[in-house]
């Protein structure tokens, strides 16, 4: 994997918990989002920790432009919290993951193996914040894909705008993981989507789940 993060002890507070874990190797680190690209496309990691706000080009925008690439690595965006406007656009990139660099070594580690599997992970503070962020808008048209959904496909969907893991969703579904990856890959097909956390926004959005529902 490859951390980005314009502070230096940030950087080395990543590197220590990630290599602490069985499994992961840190490949290279970059300071903004032009390195983050570049050693991303030279190293070929299976995850990227990639800074939301870094000089430069930010990770935002790295974000996007891995994110055209034939095969990205799986991206996990990090921030302190900064405006709604930033969490907004980021969620809707497509990334894999959103966590909070206050989040606990566990949740840093679970999300990069998440991620290097090719699946999504919210951090509960992030999904209740993309809650509120919707509680004043106005609901858009739903999309056509929603009507193509099974009555499990969209059972899923409520349980992911909760902002539960493939794990959780299979533990309160009562089936397996794997069950959980297929209707998950299914319901990111049929509505067009890159990722879990587009799906998250658009499943608040649309209207098909409600602030105070889930």
């Amino acid at each position: 994997m490859v951390i980005a993060d314009d502070h230096v002890m940030i950087r080395a507070g990543l590197r220590l918990v990630a290599e602490n874990a069985d499994g992961i190797e840190v490949v290279g680190e970059a300071a903004d989002g032009n390195e983050a690209v570049a050693l991303a496309r030279s190293e070929r990691p299976d995850v990227l920790l990639l800074d939301l706000a870094m000089p430069v080009v930010d990770g935002l925008e790295a974000a996007r432009t891995l994110l055209g690439d034939p095969t990205p690595p799986g991206i996990v965006m990090l921030t302190t919290f900064g405006s709604d406007e930033n969490l907004d656009r980021a969620l809707r990139t497509g990334v894999n993951g959103f966590l909070l660099k206050s989040s606990p070594p566990e949740h840093l580690v679970e999300a990069i193996r998440v991620a290097a599997a090719g699946d999504g992970l919210i951090d509960p503070a992030v999904t209740m914040r993309v809650i509120a962020s919707f509680v004043a808008r106005p609901v858009l048209k739903p999309p056509p894909g929603l009507d193509a959904l099974t009555e499990r496909e969209r059972d899923v969907l409520l349980l992911m705008a909760r902002g539960l893991s493939n794990r959780e969703i299979a533990g309160e579904a009562g089936v397996g993981e794997a069950t959980v990856r297929s209707h998950v890959a299914q319901i990111l097909r049929k509505l067009g989507l890159r990722g879990r956390l587009q799906a998250v926004v658009l499943a608040y959005e649309s209207g098909f789940v409600r602030p105070g529902e889930v």
